[in-house]
């Protein structure tokens, strides 16, 4: 990692798929230790955004960073740098909570000893202390989500990428998966990137929220702590003038996303 206070740099991005334009003059940073929520319809570029994140290709033109790293020049050097929870937990069926979590220590060769007990570190922050010895089909959806989170965190990386994560799960388990992500990505002073359509989880979640357009730039940007709390009348009222927003021809579709 670099000494830098900037994580995540997105500088003057513009990126096509030939005629298609997907990002449009983006420019973006986050900061160490801040959490930011992307929030955008299908369409608004998302998905692009990731993908020129994780280096799976180089921007048009402009250039991205993470960490100081160009993800698609220097792939190689992304690993432990982001960890990532997706919106299905991918984990492999035929090893055990411990072992799943333990993949990307085990990748970087990590002896065996030392990271099975860090994975089990991270499977009690998760609140999975009963789960170490059991495998994917032997937990529920929450559950497996938990161990997807531990899993992210167990490299210590600059960047924890969550993608749509708690999607997938009923609201009253994806609003306590979103609190105890809170805690933990507070007490490890984690910088983390929330992707995801859920104006109410982007506003629990994040530090900022980036509204994006399409093609992708920022139509607005809201820092949580001057907005109004989640629940509240004052938030229905942002909430809507949000999905107004979304919905306006600004808020784009593409088949791009």
């Amino acid at each position: 990692m670099t000494g830098s206070n900037t994580i995540v740099d997105f500088d003057t991005v513009h990126h096509a798929f030939g005629d298609n334009i997907a990002i449009e003059r983006f420019n973006f940073k986050i900061h160490r230790g801040e959490r930011v929520a992307i929030l955008g319809r299908t369409g608004a570029g998302k998905s692009t955004i990731l993908n020129l994140l994780v280096g799976n290709f180089a921007p048009t033109s402009g250039t991205v960073r993470i960490d100081g790293i160009d993800p698609f020049v220097q792939h190689k050097s992304l690993r432990g740098v982001i960890g990532m929870a997706y919106q299905a937990p991918r984990l492999l069926p035929w090893r055990t909570a411990v072992q799943n979590v333990a993949v990307g220590q085990e990748i970087a060769g990590v002896a065996k000893e030392k990271r099975e007990a860090n994975a089990r570190l991270w499977l009690d922050k998760m609140h999975l202390e009963d789960a170490y010895d059991l495998v994917p089909s032997q937990l529920s959806g929450g559950m497996r989500q938990r161990v997807s989170l531990a899993r992210a965190f167990a490299i210590d990386p600059a960047l924890v990428l969550l993608d749509e994560s708690f999607s997938a799960l009923d609201e009253v388990t994806a609003r306590v998966l979103r609190e105890d992500f809170i805690k933990v990505a507070e007490e490890e002073s984690k910088t983390a990137m929330i992707v995801t359509h859920n104006i109410e989880e982007a506003f629990q979640m994040a530090h900022r929220v980036i509204l994006l357009g399409r093609p992708a730039r920022i139509l607005a940007e809201y820092h949580t702590a001057n907005e109004p709390k989640v629940g509240t009348t004052e938030f229905t009222v942002l909430r809507e003038q949000i999905r107004d927003l979304m919905l306006s021809p600004e808020g784009g579709i593409s088949a791009y996303d």
